[in-house]
């Protein structure tokens, strides 16, 4: 359609404008959730010393190689290592050590035999041991210094998100403290009239607020910390005085501030009339979501200004904001996954524009799974939008979408 931006148009000038915020050093059991901005490189070995595999005996493998059911090999116990333990055995021909699994394997000894393997087992398990059979060879059962990591080497990249596993890898490698993006300061501003907090009595016109519980929510999802989630009605002075407050450069101000309704082409758009020539507005070549709204204050502030509908508003946030506060804290790893399953059913695509259509997948068959439309299409369907767990994207040339064609989706749950 003419006159209509493409998504990536708009999309290149919010990324141009979102500079990453600066690091900062934190502990790691306050980093989860966060962006690293530095690698996390070992300050040990991982494993840090060769230790036992299994619960058994530390043998040289030489007293052991040719034991068997009917010829065991019998060898003489002369310590005991537990988990922990700094003790490092001497063992001479014909001798073992009981070790207990991640005990430090005697410098003496090059194999491990399981208890399994044993006449005796734990019950029997001091004094003599009888060997059933032998190990595969050298190394058995032995956990080597360094196999996962060497001291210095890089354990996680820059820019991933550090999440409980990151941060387990980090801990293992002896890091107590890591370098992460600070987290966005967002603040979320609905507009209008019409609108009311959830659970207060409704006159007629009237509708509950739910776009700022959205998006602070979503906000919060994508590692920013949400400063204020506030409600302002049609009035160009009030939403002034409430930006002011929110950026406030001596303060805590926000680094984003995102307005939902106020953009569209009606008569009481506030946002619009309230920030023409700070914000530039558009229109773009998708659905829900055709008008934006984006700029930047002084402050460096980033604006959005995204439709009142609560579809448009969950959409124009997955593909202009959610993006912009990655870059903010410098998030280099993929994010959203997406697959190419068959369409369950058929769906109506709008002429010229692409589609973000809030979808449910069919798991029925785990090895065939299908995309499902979550709602009828309308972008004020907010409880439809409830059940979505994915974006079935169709491109702006495809005139429809039938039951069995293959369909972009994007995954957000």
């Amino acid at each position: 359609m003419s006159g209509l931006r493409t998504v990536e148009e708009h999309l290149a000038d919010v990324l141009a404008a979102a500079s990453p915020l600066p690091p900062e050093q934190v502990a790691l059991g306050d980093a989860y959730g966060r962006t690293l901005r530095e690698a996390v490189r070992a300050a040990v070995d991982i494993p840090v010393f060769d230790n036992s595999a299994m619960d058994g005996f530390a043998v040289r493998f030489a007293d052991v190689d040719a034991a068997t059911a009917t010829d065991p090999a019998v060898l003489r116990v002369v310590a005991d290592l537990p988990a922990g333990t700094a003790a490092d055995p001497a063992l001479a021909e014909g001798e073992a050590a009981r070790i207990m699994t991640g005990a430090p394997v005697p410098t003496a000894a090059d194999a491990i035999v399981p208890f399994e393997d044993t006449a005796g087992g734990l019950a029997d398990s001091l004094g003599e041991v009888r060997v059933l059979r032998a190990p595969h060879g050298v190394g058995a059962h032995v956990r080597r210094a360094g196999e996962d990591a060497r001291r210095g080497a890089e354990v996680l990249p820059a820019g991933v998100l550090l999440g409980p596993l990151q941060a387990a890898a980090a801990a293992a490698a002896g890091v107590a403290e890591v370098v992460v993006a600070r987290r966005p300061r967002v603040a979320v501003i609905s507009t209008g009239t019409e609108l009311v907090a959830p659970g207060q009595p409704l006159r007629r016109g009237q509708i509950p607020e739910s776009n700022s519980v959205l998006l602070a929510g979503l906000a919060g999802e994508a590692g920013a910390v949400v400063v204020r989630r506030d409600s302002v009605p049609d009035d160009p002075g009030r939403l002034d005085a409430l930006l002011a407050e929110v950026t406030d450069p001596d303060g805590d101000g926000a680094d984003v501030v995102v307005f939902s309704g106020g953009v569209s082409a009606g008569a009481y758009e506030v946002v619009k009339s309230a920030l023409t020539g700070t914000m530039s507005f558009t229109k773009l070549a998708m659905q829900p979501g055709k008008p934006q709204g984006f700029g930047r204050l002084p402050s460096g502030a980033l604006l959005f200004g995204l439709p009142g509908n609560p579809v448009s508003a969950a959409v124009s946030f997955e593909v202009f904001v959610r993006p912009a506060l990655l870059r903010l804290q410098d998030r280099t790893a993929p994010d959203r996954r997406v697959l190419s399953l068959p369409a369950a059913a058929a769906w109506r695509t709008p002429p010229g524009r692409r589609q973000y259509l809030p979808a449910t997948i069919d798991r029925t068959d785990p090895r065939a799974w299908r995309v499902r439309p979550a709602t009828s299409g309308g972008s004020h369907l907010a409880g439809g939008l409830g059940r979505a767990e994915a974006y079935a994207v169709v491109p702006a040339e495809v005139d429809a979408v039938a039951a069995g064609d293959l369909v972009d989706v994007m995954l957000i749950s």
